[in-house]
C-alpha cells in the first residue's frame, strides 16, 4: 500500500495540470476502485489537492520539508517578507493550509506569540484568522459547506460571518479584519493566486485597533508586494 501512495503522489507530480482518477488508476494499471480510497485519504490530509476532478500535489509535502528544518520550496524569500515588515512596522506572516487547518510557514515578527506559533508550526483554525477565510474560500463550494458543517457550535457565529463575506473573498482575494480572532488580535490578508488557484496568503497581524485604523494602507501594501511578486 505504501509503494502505491508513492506512485500517486509522483504521478501526480510529474504531471502538469493534474490527473483524474481515472488518469491515475491508468496508469497505475489498477482498477478504479483500488486507488480512489487512497486518494481521498490523500486529499483529507493536504497530501493532494482535488478541484472538478483534477487532482495536483497538496501542501502537506512542502510543510513537512519546513517542519524539517530543510530550505522551503517557494519564491518567496523571508527577505522579501523583510521588506513588507519594514514598510509595515507589524508581523508579516506567509500562511497556507494543510488539510483543515492553517500554517504560517514563514513570518517576520518582534512578537514572542507570533514567531512562537511561526516556528513551531502550530495548527490554527480556518474560521479563526483573515488568512484562513481566504483559504478557505477558494475551495470547490461542496468542500467549503463540508468543512462549515463539521465545526463545533461553539464556531456557529464564525460560520456566519464567513458565509456573510464570502462572495466578497472569493471576488477580491482580499480579506480586511474579519474580527474573528482571539487575544484581541485581527489581521489583513491577500491571496497569493498562482494559475488562479490560492496556494498561500501574505498577511499583516497586529492589534484590532491597529490593523483597523490602517486597514486601507495595509491592504494597498499587501497587494503591491503581491503583485510585484506575480502572485495577483
Amino acid at each position: 500500500m505504501v509503494d502505491r501512495v508513492a506512485s500517486i503522489l509522483e504521478l501526480v507530480a510529474r504531471s502538469e495540470n493534474g490527473l483524474t482518477l481515472t488518469a491515475i488508476a491508468r496508469a497505475l494499471a489498477a482498477p478504479v476502485s483500488s486507488v480512489q480510497g487512497l486518494i481521498n485519504g490523500l486529499v483529507a490530509v493536504g497530501y493532494l489537492d482535488e478541484r472538478d476532478r483534477i487532482y495536483t500535489l497538496g501542501t502537506a509535502p512542502y510543510l513537512l520539508n519546513v517542519i524539517a528544518g530543510r530550505p522551503p520550496v517557494t519564491s518567496i524569500s523571508h527577505d522579501q517578507l523583510e521588506r513588507v515588515h519594514a514598510e509595515t512596522g507589524l508581523t508579516i506572516t506567509l500562511s497556507t493550509s494543510v488539510g483543515d487547518d492553517l500554517f504560517y510557514v514563514d513570518h517576520v515578527s518582534s512578537d514572542p506569540h507570533y514567531a512562537y506559533l511561526a516556528e513551531n508550526r502550530v495548527r490554527r483554525s480556518l474560521l479563526r484568522t483573515s488568512a484562513g477565510w481566504l483559504l478557505l474560500a477558494d475551495r470547490d463550494q461542496r468542500d467549503i459547506w463540508a468543512y462549515l458543517n463539521s465545526r463545533p457550535s461553539s464556531d456557529a457565529d464564525f460560520v456566519e460571518r464567513f458565509l456573510r463575506s464570502l462572495d466578497e473573498l472569493e471576488n477580491t482575494g482580499v480579506c480586511v479584519a474579519p474580527g474573528v480572532a482571539v487575544e484581541h488580535a485581527d489581521g489583513v490578508s491577500v491571496a497569493l493566486r498562482e494559475r488562479g488557484r490560492t496556494i498561500a496568503t501574505l498577511g499583516v497581524v497586529g492589534i484590532r485597533e491597529t490593523i483597523v485604523e490602517r486597514q486601507d494602507e495595509l491592504v494597498e501594501i499587501c497587494l503591491r508586494y503581491a503583485t510585484k511578486w506575480g502572485f495577483r
